[in-house]
This record gives structure tokens, C-alpha cells and sequence, in this order.
């Protein structure tokens, strides 16, 4: 027997021995809230979302636009492709 039929043999023991994991069944409930003001989508990292600086942010909503005002932001992904093409000509952004 070689180290990875070995391995296969007692990983498949291990994950039988392991309890089953409860699906909660409410995959669109996130964590982090969007911080663009009049977003109500989520922010959280497996579902599309990024984080932006503010200033960055900031150029393309206004300081008045954003809900948080810490150093780093959470967008959506609809939020972040609306930041992403307003910047799509900016060679500042992209260089």
C-alpha cells in the first residue's frame, strides 16, 4: 500500500467519523453590509465583494455618498462594477 492510497483510506475515516454540517439553507444572508449609501446588497467576500479606499471611493460617489468614512470600504459587486466603469478611462487608476 502506497502513502497515498494510505492517506485516501484514513482522510475517508476521518470524514466519516466527523458530524455531518447543518445547512442553514440561507445562502443570501451576508455579514458585511455594502458601505455605499442606498445599497442594501451585502459585501462579504464570497459573495463578489471587494474593499475600495475611500479615496478612490469617494471620487466616484462624494464623500456624502458613503456610509462609513474608515480607510479602506466594503462595495457589492454591483456597486464595484458601477466604480469600476466610471474609472475605466482614468490612467491614473490603471497605470
Amino acid at each position: 500500500m502506497g502513502f497515498k492510497s494510505r492517506a485516501k483510506k484514513l482522510k475517508h475515516a476521518a470524514d466519516a467519523a466527523r458530524p455531518a454540517k447543518e445547512d442553514s439553507g440561507d445562502d443570501n444572508k451576508g455579514v458585511t453590509p455594502c458601505d455605499v449609501k442606498g445599497c442594501k446588497n451585502w459585501a462579504d467576500k464570497s459573495m463578489g465583494g471587494r474593499r475600495l479606499a475611500f479615496d478612490r471611493a469617494a471620487d466616484v460617489w462624494g464623500e456624502d455618498g458613503l456610509a462609513s468614512d474608515g480607510r479602506r470600504l466594503s462595495v457589492c459587486k454591483p456597486c464595484y462594477r458601477e466604480w469600476k466603469k466610471a474609472k475605466k478611462d482614468d490612467p491614473d487608476e490603471w497605470s
